[in-house]
């Protein structure tokens, strides 16, 4: 029974993944991720219901067929000035080259006939253009130093040369634009240019269907590219924010890490701490040691020995006079406050005794110099 809740979550998110694919395939000039589609699927469903009604560009269908129907008509007309274009540029071509031959060698005379009058026919056509007024506008076109193209057309060759040039043209025409065709048969495939003329006329025959197709591929080579980039961008922005990811999990782990061996490490360097003190005071120890023993010898010692014998010695006898003082204080003690008076004038009389003694002392001396 929980085999069909399961199969239905799973065919869901298949739907899901299919429904994002389809998101950033019909938009890939959006910048957004397949994960902002899941964190929005609301906003996921309206781009997949706007992209019925508009293309990769954004172009809605109707504007899209007009667009398409304009650019129809935008090659028509391109074609058609494209073979006006290259007919002209073929004939300026012939001219030129006929210059060039007739510069580096004798050419017959009707040959040079007919490119004299097909050179005059271009110019005076050419004249008679620019002096047209324009078909686009009812505006008169104003007139270049007073002509307008009859009198333009006045300098056209005799009509017998024109015919006589209309009738040889595609012939020449032709030959000309076969040269240049197999100039680029040439330029296309060099391993062709010393083949026969047969094998040339079939191989250029089938020329414009390659270019054609190497054409085509190019734009799908450079539409795969556009894709490609587009993908490889949009890959990019995942990998960079996975790696944003794995940057900021890699952080918090070492944070943690650190704080976990932060309390080891702390102990550690107290046990350090404490052994370097310890080995310091081992040291100032040892330094006190030597300094005694430098201080100290067995001479000195013996003679403190004895200083310290004789210092406790009078210090035991001073203790002795000391309470033998103090019992005689004591004595006296008890005879009362009168003793005391009879003690003070009797300390009073010894120190003017003494006072006297020392004056007198003093005065023998001086009256014995």
């Amino acid at each position: 029974m929980s085999a069909g809740p399961e199969s239905t979550h799973v065919s869901s998110l298949l739907k899901g993944d299919s429904l994002h694919q389809q998101v950033l395939a019909s938009f890939p000039l959006c910048d957004i991720t397949e994960e902002d589609l899941t964190q929005n699927p609301q906003f996921c469903k309206l781009l997949a219901t706007l992209s019925q009604h508009v293309d990769q560009n954004g172009l809605t269908v109707p504007l899209k067929a007009e667009l398409e129907k304009a650019e129809q008509k935008l090659q028509s007309q391109r074609r058609h000035w494209l073979r006006s274009e290259s007919l002209h540029k073929g004939l300026q071509e012939m001219i030129q080259d006929h210059c060039i031959r007739k510069h580096h060698a004798t050419v017959p005379p009707d040959q040079s006939m007919f490119y004299e009058t097909m050179e005059k026919c271009l110019l005076v056509a050419q004249c008679v253009r620019q002096l047209d007024p324009s078909s686009t506008t009812n505006q008169d076109q104003p007139s270049v130093l007073g002509l307008n193209p009859q009198q333009i057309l006045e300098l056209m060759p005799s009509e017998k040369n024109v015919q006589r040039m209309k009738q040889g043209l595609p012939r020449e025409l032709e030959k000309h634009l076969k040269k240049k065709c197999l100039s680029l048969l040439a330029y296309y495939q060099p391993e062709w240019e010393n083949e026969s003329e047969g094998l040339k006329n079939s191989k250029l025959s089938h020329l414009s269907a390659q270019l054609d197709t190497e054409k085509k591929r190019a734009e799908s080579l450079k539409e795969t590219c556009r894709e490609n980039s587009v993908l490889l961008q949009r890959q990019t922005q995942l990998y960079l924010s996975e790696l944003i990811k794995c940057i900021q999990l890699l952080q918090s782990l070492i944070l943690d890490h650190r704080l976990r061996i932060q309390t080891d490490l702390d102990r550690k360097k107290l046990d350090y701490f404490e052994g370097k003190c310890d080995l310091v005071l081992q040291k100032i120890k040892t330094e006190m040691v030597e300094i005694q023993l430098d201080t100290y010898t067995v001479d000195s010692i013996a003679a403190h020995r004895k200083i310290r014998e004789k210092l406790e010695s009078e210090l035991k006898a001073s203790q002795v006079e000391k309470h033998s003082v103090g019992l005689k204080l004591a004595s006296f003690e008890i005879l009362g406050k009168e003793f005391e008076v009879l003690a003070d004038e009797y300390c009073r009389l010894r120190r003017d005794i003494e006072m006297n003694n020392w004056a007198l002392k003093e005065f023998t001396r001086c009256k014995d110099k």
